[in-house]
């Protein structure tokens, strides 16, 4: 095995579990520590970059997992770049606009969600353009 193969699944799982545990860390905050501290709009928002942080890491943990088994790598690692990004715009807006009341970085959060969006289409694509797997069997 080529020992190069196996590092860009290696920091896109690494970047996942660090996503993973503070997207828990945002979550508990929020529903112990901003809970009646913050206005419930602002509340809702922050659980909510703290809710696409989760889900990203679980999708970049999916991506690094299908990198380690082949799966059209450059398409893959665009798309873990996207969802690296997107959720440190969206969450890392969110959480700006709500911990330290940043109005500024109110346009940076859809466009974290646009490379959100890009980071699933490049997923597509890294499956449609895929070699590894012919016919949708095995190899």
């Amino acid at each position: 095995m080529n020992p190069g193969a196996d590092a860009v699944p290696r920091w896109m799982v690494v970047v996942a579990a660090l996503l993973g545990l503070t997207g828990v860390v945002a979550g508990a905050f929020g529903a112990h520590g901003l809970d009646g501290a913050v206005a419930p709009d602002r509340l809702s928002a922050f659980e909510t970059g703290a809710r696409y942080q989760v889900f990203h890491a679980l999708a970049l943990l999916a991506v690094g997992v299908l990198a380690g088994q082949g799966l059209a790598g450059r398409w893959l690692t665009a798309s873990a770049l996207c969802f690296t990004v997107g959720v440190g715009l969206f969450s890392g807006s969110l959480y700006g606009l709500v911990l330290l009341n940043w109005a500024f970085l109110g346009p940076i959060t859809p466009l974290g969600g646009l490379l959100l969006m890009a980071g699933w289409l490049l997923l597509a694509v890294a499956a449609l353009t895929s070699q590894s797997h012919s016919g949708g069997e095995r190899r």
